[in-house]
């Protein structure tokens, strides 16, 4: 699949929602709505994390917000998707730039080397 037709998209998402799960060819749909999309931002991003922050942020958009597309309000889905994902992109480039500018660096805590029998966590 290269690219998404609209109505096979209206399709699939209509009946996740009727299934109350999303499809996997309604999830393949909207991933490739996302790699497609994210390729013309590519050149926003001068490091490959944050590109990868962002389009993780974006897909994450699209996997909560699924469920409130009506297919009475919008005609159209593949629309409604791409600006769901570019909403994402922003806000995870947004997050990003946050912490660059705030000074301050992650922290990170390795988990092969807690006990786990230990109930810390």
């Amino acid at each position: 699949m290269n690219y998404v037709n609209d109505n096979d998209l209206v399709y699939e998402i209509m009946l996740s929602q009727g299934k109350g799960l999303l499809t996997k060819k309604a999830e393949k749909m909207l991933i490739l709505i996302a790699k497609n999309a994210i390729l013309k931002k590519r050149s926003y991003y001068q490091e490959t994390q944050d590109y990868d922050d962002c389009y993780q942020e974006g897909v994450l958009m699209l996997l909560l917000n699924w469920k409130k597309f009506n297919h009475k309000k919008y005609y159209y889905a593949l629309p409604y998707f791409t600006e769901i994902f570019k909403r994402g992109l922003a806000f995870g480039y947004n997050k990003s730039v946050n912490k660059k500018n705030s000074g301050v660096t992650p922290s990170f805590v390795r988990l092969d080397i807690l006990d786990p029998k230990s109930s810390s966590f």
